[in-house]
């Protein structure tokens, strides 16, 4: 299984997060970026999540709120990887995956979307 620590994870998730382009990213309002090594059940089968209110289920969200997260979880992402480019792949999907829950797309159109 590929090794990174947790910060070269961190930073590799930073490079990818700067790859992604402006239109989906700009958007992105109270939303903070985190990783952790593994989700609170501690298995390998989900590699990131949102936390939070999408933007079609907002109405009067706003102030005071705290912010919204999306998590990547580091062993899961590296238990799916072989190499250096696969993880940056597998990280590239996921972020877009989270991202695309915060813009109110659930699973389902992420499948048919080739996103899931």
């Amino acid at each position: 299984m590929l090794d990174l620590t947790a910060d070269e994870f961190d930073a590799l998730v930073v490079a990818e997060l700067d790859l992604l382009p402006d239109e989906m990213v700009d958007g992105l309002e109270n939303v903070v970026f985190v990783t952790a090594d593994r989700p609170e059940d501690g298995s390998l089968g989900v590699l990131g999540l949102y936390d939070g209110v999408d933007l079609t289920q907002r109405g009067s969200y706003g102030f005071g709120e705290l912010p919204d997260r999306i998590i990547l979880y580091r062993e899961p992402l590296l238990s799916v990887s072989a190499d250096l480019d696969e993880l940056k792949d597998q990280v590239h999907i996921t972020l877009v995956h989270e991202i695309a829950h915060f813009y109110g797309i659930d699973d389902e159109h992420l499948h048919e979307l080739g996103w899931g």
